[in-house]
């Protein structure tokens, strides 16, 4: 039996499994426990065989605030390779997610603020209220988005990080969306529906071919092209010859459903 979770509330329905961020009383902002049932979660339902997609969600009034003010408290005493050592959680639990070989959709209310937006920034996709607000607030406190930017910066770009990582003004679900931050945003029945409507249209693909697009896109992404094609071909190659490959061939050309889609 799996230990439960102190800070997360997991739900699971027809292959899809949402992990909501549960301290709604502290606008779901981070602690080290919370850091380290995320990275936990995203370990553990990455490998479910029951689980074809992954919806992050936060519950109360935000998605998600940043960091917890008591353990800012705490790691202001620390010392500095504690310090590294706790960034270090962090920046492993934003890779769990980033890397988790199961789609991720974040469905956004409310703040996103500080290491929030790193999380928004791992998952695949993500779909917000239009009444959401964003920030990268840390240079408001003195500090940096040092942990989350590779993450950011992937998703934004360095222009739009320029501006908002110096600012540390909020911007609005919309403009989240022009930046690519988010891919989605509108009302609270036009998000619900949008969100049904590609979970549908990600149980068409195969689990584990789905599995190596991720892999592939951050391999890919940055790589020159004169460089790459010997990896790119090998993958090609690999998925032609893997079972769900030929099992994808043979119901297209036969005309049938494959059978991770129930036949």
């Amino acid at each position: 039996m799996a230990k439960p979770y102190d800070t997360l509330l997991i739900e699971r329905d027809q292959g899809v499994t949402t992990v909501t961020l549960n301290r709604p009383e502290l606008h779901n902002a981070f602690n080290e426990a919370m850091i380290a049932e995320l990275a936990r979660a995203f370990a553990e339902f990455g490998k479910d065989p029951g689980t074809r997609v992954i919806v992050l969600a936060g519950a109360g009034e935000s998605f998600c605030a940043g960091a917890d003010l008591n353990w800012m408290k705490k790691v202001a005493s620390y010392t500095p390779a504690q310090n590294k050592a706790d960034a270090l959680k962090l920046h492993k639990m934003l890779l769990a997610v980033y890397r988790c070989p199961k789609p991720v959709i974040a469905r956004i209310d409310g703040a996103v603020l500080g290491g929030g937006t790193g999380l928004v920034a791992a998952v695949d996709m993500a779909f917000a209220n239009q009444d959401a607000l964003f920030g990268f607030t840390e240079v408001r406190l003195g500090l940096i988005p040092a942990v989350i930017s590779p993450f950011v910066v992937r998703k934004i770009g360095e222009a739009n990080a320029r501006e908002y990582f110096l600012t540390g003004e909020k911007f609005t679900a919309l403009r989240a969306q022009e930046m690519g931050l988010i891919q989605y945003q509108g009302t609270p029945e036009y998000v619900y529906e949008k969100l049904q409507d590609k979970i549908r249209e990600l149980k068409k693909g195969a689990p584990t071919a789905l599995a190596d697009c991720k892999k592939l896109i951050e391999k890919v992404g940055g790589q020159a092209l004169d460089k790459i094609g010997a990896y790119t071909a090998g993958q090609i190659a690999a998925r032609r010859g893997s079972k769900e490959g030929k099992e994808g061939m043979v119901a297209f050309l036969t005309k049938r459903k494959p059978d991770w889609m129930g036949g």
